[in-house]
């Protein structure tokens, strides 16, 4: 056995860089990947993040610019990206809250025992390297993101909705990301 084992690990190293090399060559095409899961087009260098406003029937004031914020920074901290007000950027992201409103979301003994705030987000794409997305990056898009957090019926709305609107840019912007980023 150890014959066999000693002959088979004189044939390995060579074996092993094949197999490296070959790997590198098939996965060495124009995109980069990052830890992130991003998925990026080399070429492209700088995003504009457009304002994102709120056309929402209820509003929030808060919610759009805490929203960019988190999006922004996410962005930059996640992606070799800078962010710029040039029009002449690589990409562009916009949008705007479409809804944001609660409702209730369970019932116990004929009463509301659970309540939802929920919050939808129009983001709007634009590759400017590209707008086909033939190359890596989306194409152009346009698309809906809705997240929304539970919490107890017995609370008044305004006493919770600070911490509840936390969780929901914290959310929105991950889910917003890996719309604009992750090939999954």
């Amino acid at each position: 056995m150890k014959q066999s084992l000693s002959a088979f690990h004189k044939k390995t190293p060579l074996s092993s860089v094949l197999l490296l090399a070959v790997l590198a060559v098939m996965s060495g095409g124009c995109k980069i990947y990052s830890f992130s899961g991003a998925s990026i087009d080399p070429k492209a260098k700088t995003i504009k993040l457009d304002n994102f406003d709120n056309k929402a029937q209820f509003i929030n004031p808060s919610l759009a610019p805490q929203l960019l914020q988190a999006v922004q920074k996410k962005i930059v901290g996640q992606t070799r990206l800078s962010s710029t007000s040039s029009d002449n950027a690589d990409y562009e992201v916009g949008g705007y809250v479409t809804s944001y409103g609660v409702s209730t979301s369970g019932i116990s003994n004929q009463q509301a025992s659970g309540s939802r705030l929920v919050v939808t987000f129009h983001v709007i794409f634009k590759n400017h390297l590209d707008p086909t997305g033939k190359t890596v990056g989306p194409a152009d898009f346009e698309d809906d993101v809705t997240s929304s957090v539970d919490f107890s019926a017995q609370s008044s709305f305004s006493s919770v909705e600070a911490q509840l609107l936390t969780t929901i840019v914290t959310n929105m912007s991950n889910d917003i990301f890996n719309r604009l980023f992750s090939s999954w």
